[in-house]
């Protein structure tokens, strides 16, 4: 059983990819290539200094085993109003547990305020909207994603210290390989495809974005609501928060209810016997 002011591992792991997850906070003070996914790297001696910048009510604290400093940081942050737990057992009793870590070294250099800054061209259809809800949801909830014309991609990238994404560029690592498409090699690249219905989701997203509806019955489906969106929404930065949601919707629909039907006599209520 946890202790006090703690969350076990395994009840973590079912939080992280939905959209009511607490932010994660990894205080290690010598952290290795792998992290707790969608953890922010923060100094546990400089709390006081970016509480204020946690725009949520419920934190997560990672440190090495669970006694170093997540249980004193978390203590802070219930001082400033949060609903704060330290990760029971820490990133070791995470590791020990096979549960699924985020490979860093992959991700593109943090700005001044400690975030990913992501570059992709204008008007998305699919990939650009699904890889940043997976960057957000699995990677750094606090990433900036930048659109801008299709000429401008590379260009802007290099100015911003940021990473060029979905770009048809031999230049550009985070883009289509062979038959798989930008979201196929963020999962594959960042390790996040142990995380229970993120592969089928994979399947949903390249069908939709490689003109291949036959991958899975639903790739058809977020083709129409993607174009839908796009013509909705004049503004990317508005159309990216409104496809959050669908992605929110469709990977728990993949994780947690893809065995489950519905049609009329389903939800009628039984008969009550006299």
């Amino acid at each position: 059983m946890p202790s006090l002011n703690t969350i076990a591992p395994d009840k973590l792991v079912r939080l992280i990819g939905t959209s009511g997850a607490p932010v994660i906070v990894d205080v290690r003070r010598n952290r290795d290539s792998t992290s707790v996914p969608n953890a922010l790297p923060l100094d546990s001696a400089r709390v006081e200094h970016w509480a204020a910048r946690l725009r949520t009510a419920s934190v997560v604290v990672v440190d090495e085993d669970g006694q170093s400093s997540a249980q004193g940081v978390a203590a802070w942050l219930r001082t400033e109003g949060f609903a704060a737990e330290a990760l029971d057992g820490g990133h070791a009793a995470w590791r020990s547990a096979g549960l699924p870590l985020l490979d860093v070294g992959k991700l593109p250099p943090r700005d001044g305020e400690g975030r990913t800054v992501w570059v992709t061209r204008a008007r998305p259809k699919v990939d650009r909207i699904a890889c940043p809800w997976l960057i957000r949801r699995f990677v750094d909830p606090n990433a900036r994603f930048l659109y801008v014309p299709a000429g401008d991609v590379v260009r802007v990238a290099g100015e911003r210290g940021a990473a060029a994404f979905d770009l048809a560029d031999e230049a550009v690592f985070w883009t289509h390989r062979g038959d798989r498409c930008t979201f196929d090699l963020m999962v594959d690249t960042f390790g996040l495809g142990d995380f229970a219905g993120i592969d089928y989701l994979s399947s949903i997203v390249r069908g939709a974005d490689t003109d291949r509806p036959d991958l899975a019955p639903e790739a058809a489906g977020l083709l129409a609501l993607s174009l839908g969106l796009s013509r909705m929404y004049a503004d990317d930065l508005e159309q990216l928060e409104a496809g959050m949601l669908v992605y929110d919707a469709l990977y728990r629909w993949c994780r947690d209810a893809r065995g489950e039907t519905h049609d009329w006599t389903s939800h009628k209520p039984r008969a009550v016997r006299a």
